[in-house]
């Protein structure tokens, strides 16, 4: 199984970007506007359309306000397991970090799975600075 773990420090207090975070159908206009271009929810799945065109289905698996975290899964023939988690950690009064952890199975994609994520990272990074102004 391969796992990655992508962390990124974010100039913004924990509890602004955890409200645009945990919003799970508003990637496109609260989370990664840049990155996302599209957000459809229906029930606790989200059809995600990615700059680029690539589409994806996630499940919500859970939202923990206490810790701030948020569990998904995709949906794809790709995977014979997929399990993916989003969580800030406070550092001070205006910035948190950002934590990104996926496990998946088959791990052949990793490379190019491991540089979206960091293109994604990079695109919540900017855009919850840029939000917070």
């Amino acid at each position: 199984m391969a796992t990655i773990h992508i962390e990124r420090i974010i100039q913004a207090p924990a509890d602004f970007v955890w409200d645009r975070l945990r919003d799970f159908g508003a990637l496109h206009t609260r989370v990664a506007p840049d990155f996302i271009l599209d957000t459809v929810v229906e029930g606790d799945v989200r059809t995600v359309t990615f700059h680029g065109g690539l589409v994806m289905r996630e499940r919500l698996i859970a939202i923990d306000d206490e810790h701030r975290r948020i569990v998904y899964s995709i949906l794809a023939d790709l995977f014979e397991h997929h399990s993916a988690s989003n969580a800030l950690v406070p550092e001070g009064e205006d910035r948190c970090r950002f934590i990104w952890i996926v496990d998946f199975l088959p791990d052949e994609p990793k490379a190019r799975i491991e540089a979206m994520m960091n293109a994604g990272a990079d695109a919540i990074k900017a855009a919850m600075e840029k939000a917070v102004g």
